[in-house]
């Protein structure tokens, strides 16, 4: 059976994520908005396809294969600065989105990073409650010493510097 309390609160969540990515969008400047159609451009097929006639044509041209026009970059070294003008631009264009990406990736990481800790100490407290509950009822599992571990809120600073402890230890060193 469908539970409806979850599917409000499923409901609600999808709601509050969707507004906070508009607002995000909405509060894009508009270097940024440019910046986004342009990388959005360029990853289409339209702008492949684009690129196949323009630069097919001006081969074809300057080799003098499609006698359309009189050949105006026989040596093709036109054709390769604008290319490279042309590259130099998309870019820079697609590193200024992927900053901006990068940037909200990061706070969608730390909001992961906050819920994981609220749960962890809710977890944590979850078990302190119920392992006293299971003592009080004479329940031998209430002295498994896995709980008594369990029962202690996570450290994030100890768990980073162990982890960084254990790359140091796998990864080799540079340099």
């Amino acid at each position: 059976m469908y539970d409806m309390s979850m599917a409000r609160v499923v409901d609600r969540n999808i709601r509050a994520l969707l507004q906070q990515r508009q607002e995000q969008q909405g509060s894009r400047s508009r270097q940024e908005r440019i910046a986004d159609a342009v990388t959005r451009f360029a990853g289409s097929m339209r702008f492949v396809y684009i690129h196949l006639v323009v630069f097919g044509t001006w081969i074809l041209v300057n080799v003098g294969w499609l006698p359309l026009a009189p050949r105006f970059d026989p040596s093709l070294v036109i054709l390769a600065m604008v290319a490279s003008v042309e590259a130099i631009f998309l870019s820079t264009f697609v590193l200024i989105s992927q900053n901006r990406m990068s940037a909200i990736a990061d706070r969608r990481a730390d909001l992961d990073l906050q819920v994981s800790l609220l749960a962890e100490h809710e977890i944590t407290r979850l078990i302190t409650l119920v392992t006293a509950m299971a003592e009080r009822m004479g329940i031998d599992e209430a002295q498994d010493p896995e709980l008594s571990e369990l029962s202690r809120d996570v450290e994030p600073e100890k768990v980073m510097q162990t982890m960084e402890a254990h790359e140091r230890e796998v990864l080799p060193k540079e340099g």
